[in-house]
């Protein structure tokens, strides 16, 4: 069997996801899609608007044949980390030949190109990093501009690409043996905020929600049906309270809280009406922020993450095919323990385990935001 890898969040679903996983099975020749999505929290440090369960069942039926969680270590870590840890675990599973990305520029060997010059970064481009994030200038900003008369068609200026482009360098630096198959994205860029007739971004689509407007002809229908009413933000509370509660210390050891960053975030947790509205600068980007205050919720600090990315952990099964069991007993030959049933998580110990409990943990914050689901592994 040969099955096609997709990394998503599906923050929610949407047109562009279907039309993506009827190209991955197209293009790739696959006899099998799975997606590995984040669970409970997404990578721009939120919440997401529904349950990994519920988002994993649209994935099956918008196209997937499998869906596994991303472990919330890795979920919510920045681009570099967040395609470490999935492509760690992609990896594992011998029947994984593609991996499938939507971006703003299709290239391959572009892709090839930028991962390789990434992962053996010159000393003049080190330097001049180094010297713009001194006058303050936000680390990625600084990669742009410093790559920028090298990097293939400028593969690090738009967040899709970036994430291709940190995927290609986890699978190039894990000599794992895993094409990649970039694809044209249609319709919204990733950030923006208006509806398109057909094809809209989820965030536009999750702003919609918000404003109480129309966003029907962006979503299937079994989306929709799902969708919660109400997506008040609730998760800043939730984050200012965890600092208050925790030492300067401890939040210093959060990955990308560095020059002082906890001192700040305890005094604006006392004085603030929002963390991120205050914290946000040229220098810290606003998803800087929310990861650095949602990982210190979920008490996921760095040294932790770059220990899961060297610990086998597990393949924990959201939603599967009913009619395709053969699915199942591919992920079975994975080097990592299957976790698709009641207590398959027993076998679990040491750093998976502890993991493991920080998925369990999420689950339990994310059900304060928003109503809890009574779904569990879903077969379909």
């Amino acid at each position: 069997m040969k099955i096609c890898a997709v990394i998503c969040e599906y923050n929610p679903f949407h047109n562009g996801h279907l039309y993506q996983l009827s190209e991955a099975r197209r293009l790739s020749g696959a006899d099998a899609i799975l997606c590995i999505m984040s669970g409970c929290f997404v990578q721009r440090g939120e919440a997401a608007v529904m349950d990994k369960f519920t988002r994993a069942k649209h994935a099956v039926l918008g196209g997937a044949d499998v869906v596994i969680e991303l472990p919330a270590v890795f979920a919510t870590s920045n681009a570099e980390l967040f395609a470490k840890g999935a492509i760690s675990l992609l990896s594992a599973i011998p029947a994984v030949t593609t991996l499938c990305f939507g971006a703003e520029n299709a290239d391959k060997a572009a892709f090839l190109k930028a991962a390789s010059l990434l992962n053996d970064e010159p000393k003049e481009i080190s330097e001049k990093i180094k010297d713009l994030t001194a006058k303050g200038v936000s680390y990625a900003k600084a990669r742009t501009e410093a790559w920028a008369d090298v990097m293939p068609n400028n593969l690090l200026s738009s967040p899709n690409n970036i994430l291709g482009v940190e995927y290609t360098r986890a699978i190039l630096a894990k000599h794992a043996s895993i094409d990649i198959l970039p694809i044209q994205r249609i319709g919204s860029g990733y950030r923006e905020t208006a509806m398109q007739e057909d094809f809209s971004s989820a965030s536009a689509i999750r702003t919609a929600i918000q404003a109480k407007g129309d966003y029907s002809t962006a979503l299937p229908a079994y989306v929709k049906t799902d969708l919660p009413t109400d997506l008040t933000d609730r998760l800043d509370a939730l984050e200012k309270y965890a600092i208050l509660s925790r030492k300067e210390c401890e939040i210093a050891k959060v990955c990308d809280c560095t020059e002082g960053l906890e001192n700040a975030f305890k005094k604006a947790a006392v004085e603030c009406a929002s963390l991120e509205e205050t914290l946000t600068s040229a220098r810290y980007t606003s998803s800087r922020i929310r990861r650095i205050a949602l990982q210190n919720l979920l008490k996921i600090d760095e040294a932790f993450i770059r220990e899961c990315l060297y610990s086998p952990l597990y393949l924990r099964v959201l939603a599967v095919k009913k009619a395709y069991p053969e699915i199942l007993s591919a992920l079975a030959q994975a080097s990592l323990p299957l976790i698709a049933r009641a207590h398959d998580e027993d076998c679990l110990d040491g750093v998976a385990k502890r993991a493991y409990d920080v998925d369990r943990f999420a689950e339990s914050v994310h059900a304060l935001l928003y109503k809890p689901s009574n779904l569990r592994t879903i077969f379909l």
